[in-house]
This record gives C-alpha cells, structure tokens and sequence, in this order.
C-alpha cells in the first residue's frame, strides 16, 4: 500500500509540476529533469523497503546513494545557472528538495518535510509575486510544486510515521518454527453473577420503615404520647434550674503572625547565541552591547527573545528580524529581503543602514526606528502598540527629524461602511 501510495504523488502532483515546467521550457525543464529522476530513485528505495528486512547502518549510505546524487545535481544546477531569468524558479526548488532526505530522518520525518517546504517558501512566494500579473503558468508551477512536498508529508504522516518502515519490522514473532497461540475459547469466559438471594434482614428493615411512615402519617395525633412539662420544670419560674454563667478565662493568648516566606526569584538562564540551520537564535542576553552577527546569507533570519538591554548588529544581506519579548534591546543591520518584527517588546530601538521593506510592531511599548535615504518607502504595520517613533533622514544625512506614528483613530459610519482616519491629539 505504501508504494502504490507513494507512485499517486509521482503520478499526481509531482505529474503537474514536470508538464508545467515543460511548458515554460529553458532551464525550468532541464531542472525538472533532475527533480524526476530523483523521485524515481527514492521510489526504488521504498519499494525495496517494503519487500526486504531493514538493512545494517553500513549499508544505508550505499542504498542512499543515487537519491542523493539527484539532490546534488539539483542544487549544482542551480549554482550554475546563478543568471537564470528564472533563479527563483531554480531555488525553490533546489532549498525544498531536501525533504527527499526525510528516509534518513527518526523519529519525526513529516516535520522535516515541512520544514524543508518552508525553507522553499521565499522562493515561491518570489514566482508567485512576479508572474501573478504575466503568465498563470507560472503561479500554477509554484502551486503544483509546494502541493508535491504537502502530499508527500501527509503520505508520510500516514505509512512512515517515526520513520521509514521495513517489512521485517511488521513480521509477527515466530518461536521455533511455530505460530503464536490462538486465542482462548469463548468457553473460558467467567460465569455470570449469581443472582440476588432473598436476605430477612432486609424484610425487617423494611417493616420498620413502614412502621415510621405510620407514625407520620398520624398527623396530630402524633403528640399525644409526648410527656407533658409541668411548671416545676420550667427555668423561668425556677431561677435555681439555671446554670450561672461560665468562668472569665481572660483575653486570649497573643499569638505572634506566621512570616511569609519570600518567593524565590526565578534563576536566570544562561545567554544563548547559536546557529541552527538557516536560524540564528539569541537568547536571555543582558548587558551585552557587541552581539555580532557576521558572514549570514540571504536566507537566514535571526531571532532574539528574552534579551536586555543588549544590542545586536548585523552585517550582510538576511532574510528577515524577529525581536520578541524584548527590553531596552536595540538591533542595527544593514539589508532585508523580509521584515524586521517587534513582538511583545518594551523600549526597543533599530537602525536600518541599507533596505528594509516592511517594519512589524506588535504588542509593544516604545519602538524608536531609524531610517536610512534608502528605506524612506518602507511599509510600517503596528497594532496594540504606543510610543512608536519614525526618525526620517534630513537631506544633508546629519541629521534626523523625528515622527510620532498616530495611536488613535477615529471612525465614522458612512451608509453601510467604515471610514476610519488618524485622531491628533489637540492637548
């Protein structure tokens, strides 16, 4: 099932995306031819996998070796073709097509599919912005190609879950030549309970309930057997029947308030600055103004969480910024492709040197941004945010003049809209 499973891609999906490269020809076609082949290869690798015992670790790379080689080609061709018309076409699929690796990968091979689909997405979304208003063909290849990893995560999802399955996994065991033990007999079932026996306690109890149920349906006639109180037992003709008040025992011993312990402050965790794939994270940094991030390639992006009153810079061209949960923390970079975003952050401050698209300003309280000549057409989008400042160039370049990006609005009903315009404050 797994490898009739595995040809519906080849022959689906996958089918889609050759027949649209073909049709937009050139290097697209020639890439795809790559892409063909490798989807053979692995398709060999299952079907072997489903026939055969699963082999030793020394014999794994050997097995691996032809899909490799076709990921190999794919990504020397796009290397290769570096002045393409159609680079982006190249890199979409030469960042994704590692999700083929997903046969090496325990215990969670869908995810890494994912993960590879995502990596292709700058790609994509470049072929689906720039030929949207040309040519559907081109939208429809983007389309086609992200659908092939889809199914091939959902694929996985269902036939390799923790990771490539071999048939001598799914084998039952065997002792000696024989089959394992049917199941036992319906007869070995236990006998039903044995039915209630009739207990004369329990009639008893019975009657006395009933008898109860008598008495109070008596109505008044159930005060005739009480016993009448006469005006020798009465306290208040009687002064002697009471009883004197009870001893002074003095006030009540001090007892001194219980001290609350003080609650622990949570330790702090150990700064963390790494790489991880294509993601530089920084973590729980604090009083560190040299964090450097040095040599990045333009797919990369850096996340920075938890930091104060720290200050990142990075040097190059990176995809994109994501600055959450930070405080007094300021970042200078030089060139995005993406965005720079400020999640959940408190008094945050950025310099822009180069070009920055878009800014993104979520949940956060004081957000100063600098901007160079080259960023003055940068898209800023902030929601549940206050003292947000823009610091636009002057045209001599010494200096900055400061504006207050609006944090009130006003809207008005018009017919069946919404008009809604920037509120200044008149105080």
């Amino acid at each position: 099932m797994s490898v009739n499973a595995y040809e519906d891609i080849i022959l689906g999906s996958l089918a889609q995306y050759l027949d649209l490269s073909n049709k937009i020809g050139d290097d697209v076609a020639k890439h795809a031819e790559f892409v063909k082949k490798a989807f053979d290869e692995q398709l060999k690798y299952v079907t072997m996998a489903s026939q055969s015992s699963a082999p030793n670790q020394s014999e794994l790379p050997k097995l691996l070796q032809p899909t490799s080689d076709q990921i190999n080609a794919i990504q020397t061709f796009r290397e290769k073709n570096r002045t393409s018309k159609y680079f982006n076409h190249l890199s979409a699929i030469s960042e994704s097509v590692p999700a083929l690796g997903w046969v090496c990968v325990s215990p969670t091979p869908g995810p890494h599919v994912k993960e590879m689909n995502d990596a292709g997405q700058f790609y994509t979304n470049r072929v689906l912005k720039e030929w949207k208003e040309k040519d559907i063909t081109h939208v429809n290849w983007a389309k086609a190609w992200i659908q092939t990893l889809t199914e091939l995560q959902q694929y996985i999802k269902q036939y390799h879950t923790t990771g490539i399955v071999w048939a001598g996994k799914s084998k039952p065991a065997v002792s000696n030549g024989s089959a394992a033990p049917p199941p036992p007999p319906l007869s070995g079932l236990p006998p039903p309970p044995p039915m209630p026996v009739f207990n004369p306690a329990d009639a008893a109890a019975n009657d006395d309930r009933n008898a109860l149920f008598a008495q109070i349906n008596k109505g008044a006639d159930i005060t005739k057997s009480l016993k009448k109180v006469t005006s020798e037992m009465q306290t208040h003709k009687n002064p002697g029947l009471r009883s004197g008040p009870a001893p002074y025992k003095g006030p009540a011993p001090f007892k001194p308030a219980i001290a609350v312990k003080p609650v622990k402050a949570p330790a702090d965790k150990p700064p963390v600055f790494n790489r991880d794939g294509k993601k530089w994270i920084i973590e729980h940094q604090k009083n560190n103004p040299n964090l450097l991030i040095e040599n990045a390639e333009m797919n990369n992006v850096v996340y920075m969480f938890k930091s104060e009153k720290s200050t990142l810079t990075v040097k190059g061209k990176i995809n994109s910024i994501v600055i959450d949960s930070c405080k007094k923390c300021c970042v200078v970079f030089d060139n995005l492709v993406s965005s720079v975003e400020f999640v959940n952050c408190q008094s945050v401050q950025m310099q822009v040197l180069g070009k920055v698209p878009t800014i993104s300003i979520d949940k956060t309280d004081g957000c100063q941004m600098y901007l160079s000549k080259d960023s003055l057409n940068v898209e800023i989008i902030s929601s549940k945010s206050s003292e947000m400042n823009v610091l636009l160039p002057t045209p001599s370049g010494d200096d900055y003049v400061e504006q207050a990006i609006p944090e009130q609005f006003k809207t008005v009903v018009n017919g069946n809209t919404l008009q809604t315009s920037c509120n200044e404050s008149l105080g």
